[in-house]
């Protein structure tokens, strides 16, 4: 009797396997219609950037067309939220960054989708350092004079943000927490406006991403204290990293892009878009575009982008917690 439930069992796991085999053979290949890739920004920022020079090259790896759509507003979490609640079948991608995924439900309670939890990720890209800009009238040549031009005059400096809870703000933050310096955040709504009374010495300090500092500092009209990274970025070798000085050795932080799904995405979905991903940033002209504006290409599968997250996610709350950053 024993034998012949063995015998039974085997048959009865066969044709299971069998029609586990069959179905997925008859079920149509991924992916079978075009393909949006959601950008929580407008147009012509860092995020959008990185999506708009990977998207035609996985589009063609993947061969249907992957079509950018931007949808502004509230720190990149509308682009999230509709990802987030987007059908879980890889038709809905979102070009993710630290400040929607990870920094906005720690500073704005109205968020309620939770980036670790909600989002699948499936490749990282890569990091772009922001850096640490100062009007030529200040006296301190380096981060060094400033942090003591700082600590001698406490609340007098003033740094500018593109807003409240963004990375460029965190990273100020960290700047004056590692430094022991009390600086005054004056947050702005827009990288350009900032610029502007940078440039016209309105404001004493920014922290900018470096692609959009970079023509300022290379045309000497503003003075770069250093990157935030704990190295130098390959595009601006000149320009030291905060942590080369020792009050800043602590200062390691970077706007990140990565690709993410709704979280329910089936693995082999996004083992494919993995896959592809992959090899997209393998190209030469992809990796010479983005290492142009600023982004360093380091490439992780879906569980290291995860693990990355995590980390990042700790630092930022932090950050957050010990700056009592709320929007």
């Amino acid at each position: 009797m024993k034998s012949l439930l063995r015998v039974a069992a085997s048959v009865s796991l066969s044709c299971c396997a069998f029609a586990a085999t069959q179905a997925l053979a008859a079920a149509p290949a991924y992916p079978t219609k075009p393909i949006t890739l959601v950008v929580g920004y407008t147009a012509g920022g860092s995020v959008d950037l990185v999506a708009r020079t990977v998207a035609p090259e996985l589009g063609k790896r993947l061969g249907q067309s992957v079509v950018i759509e931007n949808l502004g507003g509230a720190g990149g979490t509308i682009g999230a939220q509709k990802v987030v609640k987007a059908e879980a079948d890889g038709y809905t991608l979102l070009m993710g960054s630290g400040s929607e995924v990870s920094i906005a439900r720690l500073t704005n309670p109205a968020v309620r989708y939770d980036g670790e939890k909600d989002l699948a990720p499936i490749t990282f890209v890569g990091t772009q350092p922001m850096v640490l800009v100062g009007k030529l009238q200040l006296p301190a040549k380096d981060a060094g004079e400033l942090m003591a031009l700082a600590k001698a005059k406490p609340g007098t400096l003033s740094y500018a943000s593109s807003g409240v809870g963004t990375p460029l703000n965190l990273a100020g933050e960290l700047i004056k927490q590692q430094g022991k310096v009390n600086i005054t955040h004056v947050p702005y709504k827009g990288a350009s406006a900032m610029a502007t009374d940078l440039l016209g010495g309105q404001i004493d300090l920014a922290v900018m991403v470096l692609s959009s500092a970079l023509p300022h500092i290379q045309a000497g009209r503003v003075r770069a204290y250093g990157v935030t990274e704990a190295k130098r970025a390959g595009v601006a070798p000149n320009v030291p990293a905060l942590a080369e000085t020792p009050a800043l050795k602590g200062v390691d932080m970077g706007v990140w892009f990565g690709l993410m799904a709704p979280t329910s995405t089936p693995r082999p979905i996004i083992d494919r878009l993995n896959t592809e991903m992959q090899a997209v940033l393998a190209m030469p002209d992809v990796r010479k575009k983005l290492a142009e504006a600023g982004v360093e290409v380091a490439p992780a599968n879906p569980a290291q982008f995860a693990s990355f997250v995590k980390r990042e996610t700790a630092k930022y709350r932090a950050i957050v917690q010990a700056a009592d950053i709320r929007e």
